[in-house]
């Protein structure tokens, strides 16, 4: 052989080797990519007992309150001719109580630029979303309009209602003003659901609506982890909503004897006698952990891993499945590189059903409970025991109550579930259901973690694992030295800016501001100022409370939210496209009065 020859192959040898281990290189990027924790850097929510946020959530499941009240009276609803105690009865519920969102009708329309006729079409289910999505990206310090024709995905959770054909098409309604027939499309099609949240903000990732029923939002949390992990977007929000514009479902439901006659959801109870109906909305902010460590973003939990499968040709097509049950549970926890054992409590769906909860419980004992520990069992705990039965928001609902619960350290107790169900073997695994609260204290080694479970009436299944927040990477650096205390120039007054779309919504700004800041005496005057113009969207209604401390700032506040004039309290609308110029021209001779306003 030549030595021509030998040095072609010795060089082929050489490429190939080189290929080899860039294709090595490359499979384990990806392989680590597949698996890369995602972060939950926001939550926003509206929930039944006046819950706006998710500490208002938290407050609720904490205190052990259950939101479960009387049928809205403000949808048109006859409630007398509705009601019959008797199960048999043609068109009527023996049910007389849920857990509602009593202002669901209400919108700020003009903060996102739609018309009072185009609101007056929409399914109130998209309002909740739009004013959810606005109040997770200001929760997380992102400004809404800093995000235009970036790769966004929006991956929401909602079942198509029929507020517009059986409200405004049965003529119960009143008279509704020209124009609003032509948005009824877009007003009630599930797509717009999370496509308008995309157009309004000018996203430009996926945008994807799911129904798969109850599992609905948990479904969209799987999809939104996946994109992010792809590389489809950088920013997802996930999450779903629910509410009933009309009573048609207590009347099926009925039909079918599956609803609780006191509308409570009593989760692996004794008593558990059928689930109970409940509305809300809630999004999470989602992101690579990478990422929101890059751009500052808050980290609250972490998505560890999760999963989605469906029953298939099971026992009957909206009864729940056991093995398809537990075969989620085991896809979720190798998503996340887990073995049960390092999962301490589980958010479980939890319907409160005769049916539903034996099988779900025995699917956790046979995932969770088998070769565990008496010592240490996994928990058990259901939301709905608080809020009822959120269907497309359920799932959400049980993420918000985990990450509190994890931030908190504390597992609440599960409402109505004094005596456990009878129906349950809770000796075949060690599982404990929560009947009480408890301190959730950490295993030595290892992080706090929490699985949550969403079965849907339509087969699909889907289980997450949610794991807390990782202490902060950042290396330390050099402090710089301080000023001596005569050198010091303290802040002598701090401005708080707020600005809305409207006077009304200015008013409400400032009193949400004044309540927020009442209640957290340990905010600093001075960071609360810099997040107001650091993180918040400048819109045309403004107003500047000026104070030398949190006192005059929260009475500025409350003078603003009353509507009464002020020392310190500037109100005033910017004019659109008109761009502000300071001049400092280093003299004042250039017109009359040059100044004398500033």
């Amino acid at each position: 052989m030549s030595s021509a020859s030998s040095e072609k192959i010795v060089e082929a040898l050489r490429a190939s080797l080189t290929e080899n281990e860039r294709l090595r290189r490359l499979n384990q990027e990806l392989a680590a990519a597949a698996h890369e924790p995602v972060a939950i850097v926001s939550m926003a929510c509206r929930f039944p007992g006046g819950v706006e946020s998710p500490e208002d959530f938290w407050d609720l499941i904490s205190e052990g309150r259950d939101a479960v009240s009387g049928l809205p009276d403000n949808r048109g609803w006859d409630l007398d001719a509705l009601y019959d105690p008797d199960p048999e009865a043609q068109g009527k519920t023996y049910v007389r109580e849920g857990a509602f969102l009593y202002d669901a009708a209400e919108f700020d329309a003009e903060l996102f630029g739609i018309s009072p006729r185009e609101a007056l079409a929409m399914d109130p289910q998209q309002r909740l979303l739009m004013e959810t999505s606005w109040e997770v990206l200001e929760r997380a310090g992102i400004r809404p309009d800093s995000l235009r024709g970036k790769p966004v995905g929006v991956f929401t959770g909602g079942i198509t209602s029929d507020y517009v054909t059986r409200h405004y098409a049965s003529g119960t309604a009143p008279q509704l003003p020209s124009g609003v027939e032509s948005h009824f499309m877009t007003g009630s099609a599930g797509s717009v659901f999370s496509g308008r949240i995309a157009y309004t903000y000018g996203f430009e990732g996926p945008a994807v609506t799911v129904d798969t029923a109850c599992s609905s939002s948990l479904v969209a949390l799987h999809m939104a982890a996946q994109s992010l992990r792809q590389g489809e977007c950088s920013l997802a929000f996930a999450g779903g909503v629910a509410v009933l514009p009309n009573p048609g479902t207590f009347v099926g439901f009925s039909r079918q004897r599956a609803l609780s006659p006191d509308g409570r959801c009593k989760a692996f109870s004794a008593d558990a006698d059928g689930t109970g109906w409940g509305e809300g909305a809630g999004l999470v902010l989602l992101e690579k952990l990478s990422d929101a460590r890059r751009n500052g973003h808050p980290v609250l939990a972490i998505l560890r891993g999760s999963a989605v499968n469906q029953d298939g040709a099971s026992n009957g097509l909206t009864a729940p499945n056991g093995p398809s049950q537990q075969r989620v549970i085991r896809a979720a926890l190798a998503n996340a590189r887990l073995s049960p054992d390092d999962v301490d409590v589980v958010e479980a769906h939890g319907t409160g059903t005769p049916l539903g909860d034996p099988i779900e419980a025995q699917a956790l004992q046979a995932t969770y409970g088998r070769g565990r520990s008496a010592e240490r069992p996994l928990w058990l705990g259901s939301v709905k025991s608080n809020v009822a039965h959120a269907q497309a928001a359920a799932g959400v609902a049980s993420v918000i109550k985990v990450v509190m619960a994890l931030r908190h350290r504390l597992l609440p107790k599960t409402l109505h579930a004094d005596e456990r169900s009878p129906h349950i073997d809770w000796h075949s695994g060690a599982v404990e259901l929560l009947t009480e609260a408890r301190e959730w204290s950490r295993t030595e080694g290892r992080a706090r973690r929490a699985g949550v479970s969403s079965f849907g009436i339509s087969g699909t299944n889907a289980h997450v694992i949610i794991e807390e927040a990782p202490e902060p990477t950042v290396e330390p650096t050099a402090a710089p030295a301080a000023a001596p205390a005569a050198e010091r120039s303290p802040v002598e007054v701090v401005p708080w800016v707020t600005s809305a779309r409207s006077a009304a919504g200015l008013v409400a700004q400032a009193d949400r501001l004044a309540r927020f800041v009442g209640v957290r005496p340990e905010l600093d005057p001075v960071d609360v100022g810099w997040s107001l113009v650091g993180s918040r969207s400048v819109l045309e209604h403004r107003a500047v409370v000026l104070g030398k401390g949190r006192d005059e700032l929260v009475a500025g506040l409350a003078s603003l939210a009353s509507g009464v004039s002020a020392p310190g309290v500037v109100c005033g609308v910017g004019r659109g496209g008109v761009r502000p110029v300071l001049v400092f021209p280093g003299q004042g001779s250039q017109w009359v009065g040059m100044a004398v306003g500033l």
